[in-house]
């Protein structure tokens, strides 16, 4: 004789000594807050964690009361494991770097290292932080960061940012590009290309795309002392070389560089477009030289 099945439903019965599990809703709203919500201005955590994250404006950040005695806990503060202290301390960061940045300035390799860890965290609230602030930092200090005594510290900053402006998450990707257009305005183009120039090699075709539109806008800027200085052949070599990148943003930016090397090169130059085809000759290749004329050539 076949025997009756039980449901499944009733297969564990429910007893004090096996609890139904609960659902685990506080994770996912968790989630939820970590990657922005459906509002990019502000990370709310449940109520349990009774915290919010603000994204300020550099405008209205307000100066620090007695920034003296405040830069010991600012110090305890980027060293917490509390990751909404470690956003309040990169916001007390920026307010140091606006108003009172002759503190900072021998707290800037720690701070750069706290920056580089913050925006590799997958907290988007701390990354987006982390990346405001680093605007700040270059608005502030400028070439000041490029010292050979924290000159690694930046490298390591400048990737992170040239990462994020490369992701797909659109309020993080459009702050980093804010935060590499900062850096252009902020420091000399001519130490900055060379930081840059190592950049265009990376196997992410984004990142690329990304070094080679802070390299045009770098070029844009010099002039042709400034190009000898750091070699019109390898300029224009970098130019010709970006010309066949994967990504059509690191082409447009290879052509804008060529046009720009051009314009300073031939601009003392009677016999313009002769001396730059020349010049094209003698240390490109010759498929280079057809693509850099065509495109340098007045229309």
């Amino acid at each position: 004789m076949a025997m009756a099945l039980r449901p499944i439903d009733n297969a564990l019965p429910t007893t004090p000594e096996r609890p139904k599990k609960q659902a685990k809703v506080a994770v996912s709203i968790q989630k939820q807050s970590d990657f922005g919500g459906n509002d990019e201005n502000k990370v709310i955590l449940p109520a349990s964690a009774d915290a919010t994250v603000d994204y300020i404006p550099s405008e209205n950040l307000q100066p620090i009361p007695d920034p003296d005695s405040k830069i010991q806990s600012f110090v305890e503060g980027l060293d917490s494991k509390d990751w909404i202290k470690v956003c309040e301390s990169l916001n007390d960061a920026r307010r140091f770097s606006l108003y009172h940045s002759a503190l900072l300035v021998p707290l800037l390799e720690k701070v750069m290292v706290v920056l580089v860890k913050a925006m590799k965290n997958p907290r988007s609230a701390l990354c987006k932080t982390s990346i405001m602030a680093s605007s700040d930092i270059f608005n502030a200090f400028g070439d000041k960061l490029l010292d050979p005594t924290i000159s690694n510290a930046f490298d390591q900053l400048l990737l992170q940012i040239l990462l994020k402006a490369s992701q797909d998450k659109r309020f993080v990707c459009e702050e980093a590009d804010r935060a590499l257009n900062s850096m252009v305005r902020s420091l000399t183009p001519l130490p900055l290309l060379q930081k840059l120039r190592t950049c265009v090699s990376h196997t992410n075709p984004r990142v690329r795309a990304k070094a080679a539109i802070s390299i045009s806008n770098c070029v844009s800027k010099m002039g042709l002392e400034e190009m000898k200085d750091y070699g019109l052949v390898t300029l224009v070599q970098m130019g010709a070389d970006l010309l066949n990148d994967r990504l059509p943003e690191a082409r447009e930016a290879a052509r804008s560089v060529l046009i720009s090397t051009y314009n300073v090169f031939v601009e003392n130059e009677e016999q313009k477009q002769e001396a730059w085809q020349n010049f094209c000759q003698s240390n490109l290749s010759p498929i280079q030289v057809q693509s850099i004329v065509k495109i340098t050539t007045p229309q």
